[in-house]
């Protein structure tokens, strides 16, 4: 299948780019004592960090933002390569051919004769091209360092990939307060037992994810919108204390709650 995609007329200005950031790299590399120190192992907790800078940009719907922490990223990541290449494993150019490769190999409806419906069969057809490729179990590529609730998610959507998952979304919704209901009882049992506790209620946590990803909801997402809309309210709230020269600790939840509405009017009057 002949894939012929639309013209560009930025592309030789991208490639210029591109190629004046590994010369940009290249001279770091040799001339700045920092960059000249650093490591693969030095840079991986940065690296992490400005993936989740990435992910406060993405989420803030600040593009300009998201233009700098995507150069961030893009500058570790020439920065690893470079460090291969001197190490005579691999360079930028071995990596951006891997990638090229991986993803054809697994877009054999866009570069081979393979039909496929719709998304989700796209989706079956990656996982089951990963087994060919020397992942034999469905969940072995799933990064052990993830956070807990982003890794549930990717244990689900491998899961489903496999076959495995609920028929109707009510069904998921009845594990939830099943799961909920033994926490609950949990709880409230007169011997109660931490451990067994946090148990049930990593089964809640775990049921709640599986149900957000069944109407195609990220619960991630949702929850992180939560804390920064949290964070914004209880910013006004402080202000709105010390303006009137009060001290947080010395308001009652239903003083404070006065302000707190007032954060979630201010909210309402922006949409």
């Amino acid at each position: 299948m002949e894939i012929t995609p639309p013209e560009d007329p930025r592309r030789a200005i991208k490639l210029q780019a591109f190629s004046d950031l590994l010369t940009v790299m290249d001279e770091l590399r040799l001339n700045c004592p920092w960059d000249k120190k650093q490591t693969l192992e030095s840079l991986r907790h940065l690296t992490i960090e400005e993936v989740y800078e990435l992910g406060d940009a993405i989420l803030s719907g600040n593009m300009e933002e998201l233009k700098k922490e995507l150069g961030d990223v893009f500058l570790h990541l020439v920065f690893y390569s470079r460090i291969a290449d001197e190490q005579q494993a691999f360079d930028v150019a071995d990596v951006m051919q891997s990638l090229i490769t991986k993803l054809k190999f697994r877009h054999p409806h866009i570069y081979g004769d393979v039909k496929v419906a719709d998304e989700q069969e796209v989706k079956r057809n990656w996982e089951a091209l990963k087994k060919t490729e020397g992942q034999k179990k469905t969940l072995s590529g799933v990064p052990a360092s993830l956070p807990p609730m982003v890794k549930a998610m990717r244990i689900q959507e491998k899961a489903r990939g496999a076959g495995f998952d609920w028929e109707e979304a009510h069904q998921v919704w009845e594990k939830v307060e099943e799961e909920i209901e033994e926490l609950k009882a949990e709880c409230e049992n007169a011997g109660f037992d931490k451990e067994k506790a946090e148990k049930e209620l990593g089964d809640v946590f775990f049921s709640l994810i599986n149900y957000a990803r069944f109407l195609g909801l990220n619960p991630d997402q949702a929850l992180e919108k939560t804390n920064l809309k949290f964070i914004s309210r209880f910013n006004h709230l402080e202000k709105r204390a010390e303006e009137t020269g009060r001290n947080l600790n010395d308001m009652s939840l239903q003083e404070m709650d006065v302000f707190w509405e007032e954060a979630k009017k201010m909210e309402s009057g922006k949409g």
